[in-house]
């Protein structure tokens, strides 16, 4: 976890109190040399850093500005939680411990003062005894306050203000203008002399109750990563020297030879080499129902294999495993911040400044214009103010949504790699979809041979295609391949190889020069394709890919590939346009095959014969006409246009370098991947919206009130008690409302 990549690193923030620390923390990190970019996720109080500088520097940076710091150590995923687990409920208990503390002296304090006692220093004795609860007040700052007062030192000395400074100048006016009541009454009106000690106290203890219910609820948030990171084994049974062994996971090698048996988890990624049986990909894909695995079958680490026990090759082991990638990416995402968000911490930034400043005006109105006794009535109505003003709900707002809507997508096999593809996804109007191996299944077969010169056979023209495809990666040559191999025929060595991206491949064979592709290549070479055309355009109607063959610049044969369509595309595409989204099919495939698979997924608008370099366009297009658009392809070669596109989604299974080239991945082949991702977005996009509407309503409505706005029509004046509770849950709701997106299910 303390490299997300080679030049990302991650700092624990101690000292960090609200939103307007995160702002503070990135930029004094943003301006050393060799960072690129620092982001902070306030709910983890921790940063990532990308670039090159070492760890030290970092530090000292952030611990110049008044917040401690500490890298993250070098341990294992499982052992980070643990970790964090440990802290956190430290922390959950000191808090714990705080609240109380402060409440067992706030509490009698409030209820004496709601049955009638005299909450004054008016005589002799009362002045003894308030010193005597004054002294222990003083104590309770210390032991149960404490954190806030350093950190408000910390920020004065930085010349900056925080979430602490507000609670010490409001508990600390609050105290000591009471000391000033028990110790020089003669100073103040006789009115005036109204002691505050039990609103110190408690906000102090309300403000900690806060805190803890905050760290408690947290911890919920990151069950999906709990969840993921559980999927890594500890153990390996590898096959050394005809011996099999169990060992550490760390101890696996690469292409060792592992044992699974049933109800074993895969310890690492790899390919079977004997045995057969069926693999749980849910935790990884979201789909539901095993896969059938056998020899030559990719099976990667963290599945549950329910059946027969197989061998097979180690291929990825350690971080290079697809659930050791998958927990960066989301781990990364959930640290990522989107737009929406980066505008609530510069609005942070300011916040406190400006409500020191209501403060103060609020004071000296009470001061000048109040009713008697105007001391009393103007810091009552300031401590309200700075404490009921405190942003911790506003920080807190957009990461944890980001980090339950992150989660939430990953156990539905869609990974999101950044927060502002989260936001961004919301918002798409038009979804252009590839078709080979995203709308169909992208494993074709060979359907149709139609020989145009009969001194060939279906054989030969076979082998001769098989032998030159097998030069080339496209899916349609694997299909003629396969098909070959399949009728047991043998491929020759072909020399000259050529790939004509968009058109075809040509090569030479036994001094014969093969030309094999669509119609453009044909028409290129000059070759005469005379009534096959209308056979071609038959094949191409029936959604069959035609391809034509031809030896020394003469057609020889057509032959026809198909590429079933997925189970379930039409019903995800239909999930699509109920959500009136635009959906565009891309092919470089010919146009009549293009419309005929189009005709059977309902899809209305179909670009075809796109050459790969030219699939970027095609976005561009949909974006000149104003919709935000999402581009879905397999990660490799839809690069451009998926780079391109506002969000670039990837269809692969986890081990496919998909995971690494867009902005949303969809662990699993199904189209439903898509709207689910969409889904997923858009709630958690509207907490995001509630979260930051509550905090920004909350203090918005929160602070006329507290400065007094309602006194001079119905007589109400907000305790500072009651300021500080509404502070405390006002994170505690935010939290909570996060954590709803954990019971999101997408229709």
């Amino acid at each position: 976890m303390s490299k997300l990549t080679e030049s990302t690193q991650e700092l624990i923030i101690e000292g960090a109190g609200c939103a307007s620390c995160v702002g503070k923390i990135e930029t004094v990190l943003n301006n050393i040399s060799g960072v690129e970019n620092a982001q902070m996720n306030f709910a983890l109080r921790m940063v990532s850093i990308t670039g090159d500088v070492n760890a030290k520097v970092l530090i000292n940076a952030i611990e110049s500005i008044g917040y401690n710091a500490k890298s993250v150590s070098e341990s294992s995923d499982n052992e980070l939680i643990d970790e964090k687990e440990i802290a956190d409920q430290k922390y959950y208990n000191s808090l714990i411990k705080q609240m109380w503390m402060a409440l067992g002296l706030g509490i009698p304090l409030i209820v004496y003062g709601l049955a009638g006692g005299a909450m004054t220093a008016d005589t002799s004795l009362a002045r003894t005894v308030w010193l005597f609860i004054g002294v222990l007040c003083a104590a309770i700052m210390y032991f149960s306050g404490k954190h806030f007062y350093l950190g408000a030192w910390k920020s004065l000395v930085n010349h900056s203000a925080n979430m602490d400074t507000l609670i010490a100048l409001g508990t600390g006016t609050a105290w000591l203008y009471s000391m000033v009541v028990v110790l020089f009454p003669m100073v103040l009106p006789e009115m005036a002399r109204h002691v505050y000690f039990e609103a110190t106290a408690m906000i102090i203890g309300l403000i900690n109750l806060g805190l803890a219910l905050e760290v408690k609820a947290r911890g919920k948030t990151s069950e999906a990563i709990k969840r993921l990171i559980g999927l890594q084994v500890k153990t390996a049974r590898v096959v050394r020297d005809n011996k099999e062994l169990d060992i550490a996971i760390e101890q696996v090698l690469l292409d060792d030879i592992v044992r699974v048996r049933p109800g074993e988890k895969v310890p690492v990624d790899g390919v079977v080499i004997q045995g057969n049986t069926a693999i749980d990909e849910s935790m990884l894909t979201g789909e539901p129902m095993p896969i059938e695995k056998g020899k030559g079958d990719e099976i990667v680490a963290g599945t549950l294999n329910k059946s027969g026990s197989i061998l097979f090759q180690a291929t990825r082991i350690g971080k290079d495993t697809a659930i050791a990638h998958i927990i960066n990416m989301v781990k990364k995402a959930q640290n990522s911040k989107p737009s929406i968000g980066r505008l609530a911490d510069v609005i942070s930034a300011y916040f406190v400044p400006v409500v020191m400043i209501i403060a103060i005006l609020s004071a000296l109105v009470w001061f000048n214009f109040g009713p008697d006794p105007v001391i009393a009535y103007a810091v009552v109505s300031a401590t309200t103010v700075l404490i009921i003003a405190c942003p911790c709900a506003l920080g807190l707002a957009t990461p944890m949504s980001v980090m339950v809507g992150v989660g939430k997508a990953a156990e539905s096999g869609v990974l999101i790699r950044h927060g502002e593809a989260l936001q961004t996804a919301s918002k798409i109007t038009a979804m252009i979809l590839d078709k080979t191996g995203t709308i169909t299944e992208g494993k074709p077969s060979v359907t149709d041979i139609i020989i145009a010169d009969r001194n060939y056979s279906e054989q030969q023209i076979l082998t001769l295609a098989g032998s030159i495809e097998s030069n080339s990666e496209h899916p349609l040559a694997q299909a003629i391949v396969d098909s070959a191999l399949a009728k047991n025929l043998v491929l020759e060595n072909t020399s000259e190889f050529n790939a004509i991206a968009g058109y075809g491949v040509q090569a030479k064979l036994n001094n014969q020069q093969l030309i094999f592709g669509n119609q453009k290549l044909m028409l290129k070479n000059a070759i005469a394709l005379n009534d096959f055309v209308a056979r071609a355009q038959q094949l191409a109607d029936s959604a069959k890919t035609p391809m034509y063959l031809a030896i020394d610049n003469k057609l020889v044969a057509i032959i026809a590939v198909s590429d079933p369509i997925k189970a379930d595309s039409v019903a995800a595409i239909k999930r699509l346009q109920a959500k009136d989204i635009r959906v565009v099919m891309l092919t470089g495939d010919n146009r009549a095959t293009a419309n005929a698979v189009a005709q059977q997924v309902g899809i209305k608008e179909v670009f075809a014969e796109v050459l790969p370099e030219e699939k970027s366009n095609k976005v561009a297009e949909l974006q000149a006409q104003g919709e935000i658009v999402g581009m879905t392809g397999d990660g490799i070669n839809d690069a451009p246009a998926l780079a391109l596109a506002n969000v670039g989604f990837a269809i692969g299974t986890g081990t496919d370098v998909a995971i690494e080239s867009a902005d949303i991945t969809l662990m699993r082949g199904s189209l439903h991947g898509l709207a689910d991702a969409i889904a997923v977005s858009k709630a958690t996009l509207a907490n995001i919206k509630q979260n930051l509407f509550g905090a920004f309503i909350y203090n918005v409505a929160g602070i006329p009130v507290a400065a007094g706005i309602l006194y001079p029509f119905f007589g109400l004046m907000l305790n500072p008690v009651v300021a500080g509770a509404a502070m405390a849950f006002s994170s505690l709701t935010v939290v909570s409302n996060a954590n709803r997106l954990r019971l999101f299910k997408p229709q």
